[in-house]
């Protein structure tokens, strides 16, 4: 095995030559085999193994084992222990997404401090083959069926073109010795049963399973390049880009054959599920919207904005106090007491200082705000005001606005209230500057 490997690398990981590896151990099979191949092929590796503390003592004799193999190989180890149950917990994440989160970023870390190059695991082809039928079971795709990916930015799988069984000989002709976890013989989750059951029963009925496997992934691979090349083209026709995000032309959107699987392919990448829903979005009026965990899809008349959800997004009001001269959170807001009135332009204003009582409040528009535009008597509501300016979903949402005693001073960056104006009677001015 140890020259398919070798030749393997030099023809499609030449991107591992000479530099510095991180190899994901957890003492299995075949993560002890990818690490031998590694060491007997000369590559700068160190060991980075994860205790998830699910096992108890058996993970504890994981780590003893990891670390020991590291000695014998004289090479670098970093281990980790991590509560695994409570982070899943606290971020309603299953037991396996949880270690899965903990495990990459803690990678990532390692990677950083000690300026290492890549990240190897050791997913081989049968994971391959249990990934793909697990995905079909859940409905997918083209591109949940194109496999793992032998390369995902920094993470790189050189032993996904070999075979559970080719692992396994290569062990035991080089006498090494590794861990079985006692939980992969358990047949209580989804990839045990296809791994225990389903798939021996399918190999012995289907001669040269993986080789066939292999091949047919090759082919959805090719398939999922034409689609990325055409959408390559679509992305030109259909979006812009924006500070804060994606404005996609719905209207151009539909004009397009294919409308669903062309806005399915410019979304998955986002964290979306309710394909109906994004489906019926297209058509839908302004003011709808669909989320997934970190991002927002709005309609906006002809256009759909896609948006990050940040925490910062999520909170709608602050408070500024008397002593306060600056804030910069969630907006850069400065506060001068002074004696000279200058011009008021839409990010600086002067108000009459006596007017006002602190805490000032800082907060989003609601529906059914009013306000005295400044320069006239009568009052209006922000809703109206909003579209007299011809502001969009997202900038109307962008809107901050200055309150004292639940009335608005000012809408940040565009009109004061005239309630609160400086006057010839007006003794002692306040300047309070949005810098953008």
């Amino acid at each position: 095995m140890i020259q398919k490997f070798r030749k393997h690398i030099d023809k499609n990981h030449t991107l591992l030559k000479g530099k510095k590896i991180l190899v994901a151990c957890s003492g299995g099979l075949d993560s002890v085999v990818l690490t031998h191949l590694l060491k007997l092929s000369d590559y700068d590796i160190s060991l980075a193994h994860c205790n998830f503390s699910l096992r108890g003592k058996e993970s504890d004799e994981d780590e003893q084992f990891v670390v020991h193999l590291a000695d014998k190989f004289s090479i670098p180890v970093f281990t980790e222990t991590f509560d695994t149950k409570k982070y899943g917990s606290e971020n309603k994440l299953s037991t396996q997404m949880a270690a899965r989160e903990l495990r990459y970023r803690w990678f990532d870390e390692i990677k950083r401090d000690f300026k290492l190059d890549y990240i190897v695991t050791a997913h081989h082809a049968d994971d391959d083959l249990e990934t793909f039928l697990i995905n079909i079971s859940r409905g997918t795709g083209l591109r949940g069926l194109t496999g793992i990916p032998a390369v995902n930015e920094s993470v790189v799988r050189p032993l996904l073109p070999f075979s559970r069984n080719e692992i396994l000989k290569h062990a035991k002709e080089n006498h090494l010795h590794w861990r079985e976890d006692s939980s992969n013989k358990k047949s209580d989750y989804w990839r045990n049963a296809l791994r225990l059951e389903v798939i021996p029963k399918y190999k012995e009925a289907s001669n040269n399973l993986l080789q066939s496997f292999q091949k047919t992934q090759e082919h959805l691979q090719e398939s999922q390049l034409l689609i990325d090349d055409y959408m390559a083209l679509i992305y030109n026709l259909v979006v812009t880009e924006m500070s804060d995000g994606y404005r996609i032309d719905s209207k151009r959107l539909q004009e397009l054959p294919n409308t669903n699987a062309v806005l399915y392919e410019l979304l998955v990448g986002f964290g979306f599920t309710a394909w109906e829903d994004i489906s019926e979005l297209v058509k839908a009026q302004s003011g709808k919207q669909i989320v997934s965990k970190t991002h927002r899809l709005l309609k906006d008349r002809d256009t759909l904005l896609l948006t990050q959800i940040t925490s910062e997004a999520k909170k709608t009001e602050y408070f500024i106090e008397e002593n306060d001269e600056e804030i910069d959170n969630p907006i850069h807001i400065t506060l001068k007491s002074t004696k000279k009135i200058g011009n008021s332009t839409p990010t600086e204003v002067y108000v009459d200082k006596d007017k006002i009582s602190f805490p000032l409040q800082l907060r989003k528009w609601r529906e059914g705000d009013v306000f005295q535009p400044f320069g006239m008597q009568g009052k209006k509501k922000l809703s109206k005001f909003f579209k007299d300016e011809k502001l969009s979903l997202v900038a109307k949402e962008k809107i901050w606005l200055l309150c004292t005693n639940h009335k608005i001073v000012w809408i940040v960056g565009m009109r004061l209230d005239d309630r609160f104006k400086v006057t010839p009677d007006t003794k002692h001015i306040l300047k309070i500057t949005n810098t953008p």
